[in-house]
């Protein structure tokens, strides 16, 4: 029930928090955690691009030709475009890793999301649970299946079958077994409950 209002000076329009993105306001999660209605909230300030690939880096579905809320750049290389939506999943599940997925440039890059209202986690990677945990190219090896199914344990995998280990097609940070996770066999993608 309680609710914000725009930081802007003479703005008196108030919203409640959970409502924000769906009124396309933007709340910034640092500093004086300031809080812009749809008129006042703050906007990307780049050039217009004369590029024909108008694809989200992070999920290749297609985007708006020009930045809006929903879709956002990269102000380091200007030519990386994505879904509001994706470069939040990416920015929550990348921590402190967090980088343009297409440049990989991190400092601007951060910058940006952060005043565009990104909200960031400040812990490791979710595909680096653990400081022990080996090289980055270590994949996901385990069924996270509320009740896992496979006589073997959530740790056994096969190459085919029921038991083959589907990762999350949003974070690989999470996996299922075929048969665990009530797929048909002719599925190949799953997304996990967090994303």
């Amino acid at each position: 029930g309680a609710t914000i209002t725009c930081c802007q000076t003479g703005c008196d329009r108030a919203f409640h928090l959970p409502c924000a993105p769906d009124g396309q306001c933007v709340t910034q999660y640092f500093g004086a955690y300031r809080s812009f209605c749809w008129e006042h909230r703050p906007q990307q300030a780049l050039q217009p691009r004369p590029s024909q690939d108008n694809t989200c880096s992070i999920c290749l579905d297609t985007v708006e030709h020009n930045i809006s809320y929903k879709t956002m750049a990269c102000p380091a290389c200007q030519d990386a475009r994505f879904h509001r939506h994706c470069i939040q999943k990416l920015a929550l599940h990348a921590g402190i890793a967090f980088r343009c997925p297409r440049c990989l440039n991190q400092e601007p890059f951060m910058t940006e999301m952060l005043t565009m209202g990104i909200r960031l986690s400040k812990r490791p990677p979710s595909w680096q649970s653990d400081q022990e945990v080996g090289p980055s190219e270590q994949r996901h090896g385990r069924c996270d299946a509320t009740t896992c199914l496979c006589p073997g344990g959530r740790e056994h995998t096969e190459a085919h079958g029921p038991w083959q280990l589907r990762l999350c097609t949003s974070c690989a940070a999470e996996g299922i077994h075929q048969l665990c996770s009530s797929l048909g066999n002719s599925t190949c993608s799953w997304e996990c409950s967090t994303c």
